[in-house]
């Protein structure tokens, strides 16, 4: 006796089992949804070339992504240290010097600005801070240079704390 249909049901079968292998391909040899060219072998031509064209510009996108990211970084640490500074200066010049400590202040955040990174922030603004009578501080704002056209990035970076005062032990 013959069984009728049972050929497809064992071409399905083997093609399950020799993808439970990891084989990938069916029993014509051709991998699955791939076209046969001539003579039983697959046509690849052209994918390399094909990707390549596709993700070389993910790639370099990532590539500037980063550089931006640590431009941006950088530029941050190197305000904040700058505004620190300035802060510092102006916490200990404030109480013996009322009037001339935002000079110091200022010249000593641009002379960290100068020495840290001259070129990494453009058009720095060192502006002084009188929140309370009690207080002194120092804020930078400055631009970030970019390698992406037409984007703009600034930091922004403020320090300030209680003037430093020198006072008597009375005991």
């Amino acid at each position: 006796m013959r069984r009728t249909g049972g050929g497809a049901l064992h071409r399905a079968v083997r093609r399950r089992v020799d993808a439970m292998r990891g084989d990938g391909r069916d029993r014509a040899g051709a991998a699955p949804g791939r076209a046969r060219g001539s003579g039983g072998r697959t046509s690849d031509s052209g994918m390399t070339a094909i990707e390549f064209v596709l993700l070389t510009p993910v790639l370099f996108f990532l590539i500037f992504a980063t550089v931006q990211f640590a431009l941006y970084f950088f530029a941050d640490h190197v305000a904040q240290a700058a505004a620190q500074a300035g802060a510092r200066k102006a916490r200990a010049e404030a109480d013996e010097n009322p009037g001339g400590w935002g000079g110091k202040a200022r010249s000593t955040a641009d002379s960290y600005i100068r020495q840290l990174g001259p070129n990494l922030l453009i058009k720095p603004e060192v502006t002084l801070l009188t929140p309370r009578a009690d207080t002194v501080g120092v804020q930078v704002e400055a631009g970030v240079p970019t390698v992406f056209p037409g984007m703009r990035f600034t930091v922004h970076a403020r320090s300030q704390g209680p003037i430093e005062r020198f006072v008597v032990d009375g005991g």
